[in-house]
């Protein structure tokens, strides 16, 4: 697909996602659920995920240290593959297209589609509930709100968020199949 053709297809899915991405980025304005949406993003930058791996590789034994070593592996695998997909596919973000989607907090590179947090926060959910079941009611919910807050604040469609979703659940499926727990 050409840089013009592909500009077109974003510029299409832009203004059907738009008003989707308007309305949640207005109902979160100004008020305590913004608060937590904005705290959620910046655990989403890495600095939950790297306190999960240190604590697994720590306290866990050699499972913990395998699920740890599991998810920086996968981890530093999205990261490439987020990155080449961002730069190749050039989607400018909901904020930068529409005027009216107002920045929650500033992103940490300039495209939106996939969303990297939300790629990550679906990876390692799912590789460390997978060898530690208990930590489910924790990080299900954190995940789902790092995945939320990427539409809320004004960085994501709801598309680049089901993008980064099916390439972190993908990354950790692969993960656990060729490299077992």
């Amino acid at each position: 697909m050409t840089a013009t053709g592909a500009a077109r297809v974003w510029q299409r899915m832009d203004r059907l996602e738009r008003a989707t991405c308007l309305r949640i980025n207005r109902g979160c304005r100004g008020s305590a659920v913004h608060a937590v949406f904005v705290a959620a993003s910046r655990l989403g930058d890495g600095i939950a995920w790297y306190a999960l791996m240190a604590s697994l590789a720590l306290a866990g034994g050699a499972p913990g240290t395998t699920a740890a070593m599991q998810m920086a592996v996968a981890g530093g695998v999205g990261v490439l593959l987020y990155r080449v997909l961002k730069t190749r596919l050039v989607r400018e973000r909901p904020f930068i297209s529409h005027a009216a989607i107002r920045l929650g907090t500033a992103p940490l590179d300039r495209y939106s589609f996939p969303s990297g947090h939300t790629l990550h926060a679906v990876c390692f959910t799912i590789l460390a509930v997978s060898h530690e079941p208990w930590l489910a009611p924790v990080l299900v919910p954190l995940a789902l709100a790092i995945a939320a807050s990427r539409v809320v604040l004004g960085l994501h469609y709801p598309s680049d968020v089901a993008a980064g979703a099916l390439i972190g659940a993908a990354l950790a499926a692969a993960s656990l199949e060729f490299w077992p727990g």
